[in-house]
């Protein structure tokens, strides 16, 4: 049991601290609302991979190709939207207005999970990697297929929020520095919304 609990922690803390759209989304609201606002949305995951573990548990080895392209398509749209979002906060930057006009934990952790679902990561994670791993620990015994989703998101929450942290803290540097980073954070939505759409529709295509 004690194998799969780390299988799990590794492969997670690996998912968490390599650049993605989840990760330039955390720290994009880190900046731009202040890490206590963001926090919630660590919690993400557990709502957003509760889909993506069903429909590959069922269809482990049988999911298209174009579906998860077309996940990443529509994952280069959100993120490119997200980028919009973040580049009028840098135009109109004013720290304490962003900071109040944050939204609710609630929409913070639904933001985020649509960010998540709609990113071919966890997709691929679970139906190449986490999906196997699982059955196989649950045929041995259901304790080994807990011990490994417990180990994957107890990390996965541990180091995004270290991440929203970090990147939050940030702010203190004052309102120069942080703008500098809320117009960078933009950057990269917007980089990674178009290489994730152009990347998807080529794909698609044929190309």
């Amino acid at each position: 049991m004690v194998a799969y609990l780390i299988f799990g922690a590794v492969v997670a803390f690996a998912a968490a601290v390599q650049p993605g759209p989840f990760q330039v989304y955390l720290i994009s609201r880190a900046l731009t609302v202040g890490w206590r606002r963001t926090l919630p949305a660590a919690l993400s995951p557990l709502v957003s991979d509760g889909p993506v573990i069903v429909v590959v548990l069922l269809v482990l080895s049988r999911m298209p190709h174009a579906a998860i392209e077309g996940l990443r398509c529509a994952g280069g749209v959100l993120l490119l939207a997200l980028a919009v979002r973040a580049l009028r906060t840098w135009r109109r930057f004013d720290g304490a207005a962003a900071e109040g006009a944050a939204p609710a934990a609630g929409r913070s952790v639904l933001a985020g999970a649509l960010v998540n679902i709609l990113n071919p990561g966890p997709w691929l994670g679970w139906s190449l990697v986490l999906g196997p791993m699982l059955v196989k620990g649950w045929r041995e015994a259901p304790s080994h297929g807990i011990a490994l989703i417990a180990g994957f998101y107890a990390t996965m929450v541990a180091s995004l929020t270290a991440i929203i942290v970090a990147f939050g803290a940030a702010r203190e540097f004052g309102p120069k520095v942080e703008r500098s980073l809320v117009g960078v954070s933009a950057a990269a939505l917007a980089l990674f919304g178009a290489w994730q759409l152009w990347s998807g529709a080529a794909a698609l295509v044929g190309r």
